[in-house]
């Protein structure tokens, strides 16, 4: 590399981000614009089954040249795998010197300079690629819905080290183009089998180091997502805003999960990601020009209006499940419950037992 913001010909890096959407409406103009902001140039988005604006909001940004928008191929299968395999062939892909696989409701906190990509790759020595390790915000008694940026609105998360009874957190993996892909996981690549000792890539977690040998190979299968959070978040973590607002929770209860039919979410998932007991407002040093980013997007007029639609259709569905018995109940449900996770409790309880 020239450096850390070039390729060695002198030109910019490509960073190409791929996710997978359905009905992210409201929340796709902040993700773009953070990770503009953080050294993303290019954007492949895969949609299905949007009832809320998401897939004419990416229209839009497609004809703006800001992303290219696809229909997700799946057909009844698991979605994001399927579009990662299409991805593959895609040009924004192929053409692109890394890649950054990662949901909208994913940010990539890098604490290493002013918070680029670039700047990761180069405190990490110029690795061939980088998993970074989860963070989940929590919703903190955070009810209603409002229309301004995640990051601003959700500061607290478990201990960064561990969540739940794990010390091994998941990771979403930054990856070079001359990785030796044998296929692109949502969470890590996996490598090309039997690589000679000399063609095997470098791989880093968030503080440079080696990711750990089994996660390399995916030696062990029940931890091919995770390794140790101890030490593995120096120049990076990623924060996983995945409840968001009791509104935006019931409305993602209602969507289901984007990447795989058939999976709800309930009040298990809610408690595991709901610990307030760390603040960490690190990635908010972005929010100026994450918001100058903002704004320059929505002075598009069609993409404002398409937004704001998207907002309506959020607020809208929020109204109609609330109208539900069910859904009232499960928010009731949700607000009472203890911000401790079923693990955590089931320690204390079992130390309340042992010190009787």
């Amino acid at each position: 590399m020239k450096s850390d913001q070039t390729t060695a010909s002198g030109a910019p890096l490509r960073i190409t981000a791929v996710t997978c959407v359905k009905n992210e409406g409201p929340f796709l103009i902040e993700w773009i614009a953070f990770n503009r902001v953080i050294g993303v140039t290019d954007f492949l988005f895969y949609s299905n089954d949007c009832t809320d604006a998401t897939d004419r909001l990416l229209d839009r940004l497609q004809e703006l040249g800001l992303v290219v928008h696809l229909p997700n191929p799946a057909e009844g299968r698991n979605y994001q795998m399927e579009a990662l395999k299409d991805a593959r062939r895609q040009t924004i892909v192929t053409g692109a010197d890394w890649v950054w696989i990662a949901d909208v409701d994913e940010f990539l906190n890098i604490h290493v300079g002013n918070g680029t990509i670039p700047e990761l790759i180069a405190a990490c020595g110029t690795p061939a690629a980088i998993s970074v390790g989860f963070q989940y915000f929590a919703n903190d008694g955070i009810e209603a819905y409002e229309d301004r940026p995640v990051i601003e609105q959700f500061t607290r998360s478990h201990n960064p080290e561990i969540w739940c009874a794990e010390t091994s957190l998941e990771v979403k993996t930054l990856i070079r183009k001359d990785f030796p892909v044998k296929y692109y996981g949502a969470h890590r690549p996996f490598m090309k089998d039997n690589l000679p000792k000399g063609e095997r890539p470098v791989w880093s977690d968030g503080s440079g180091r080696d990711v750990p040998w089994k996660f390399r190979v995916a030696a062990n299968k029940r931890r091919i997502r995770k390794f140790p959070a101890r030490g593995s978040r120096d120049f990076a973590t990623l924060n996983h805003y995945a409840l968001r607002s009791l509104d935006s929770y019931l409305v993602k209860n209602d969507r289901g999960d984007v990447n795989r039919e058939n999976r709800a979410f309930d009040d298990t998932y809610w408690r595991e990601r709901n610990d307030p007991a760390w603040e960490d407002r690190s990635i908010q040093r972005t929010l100026p020009r994450l918001k100058a980013e903002i704004a320059r997007l929505m002075a598009d007029p069609q993409l404002a209006a398409l937004h704001t639609e998207a907002v309506t259709a959020h607020r809208a569905t929020r109204d109609r499940l609330m109208a539900e018995e069910g859904y009232r109940t499960l928010a009731a449900r949700l607000k009472a419950l203890p911000p401790e996770c079923p693990a955590e409790l089931a320690l204390i309880a079992l130390l309340k037992e042992s010190a009787a």
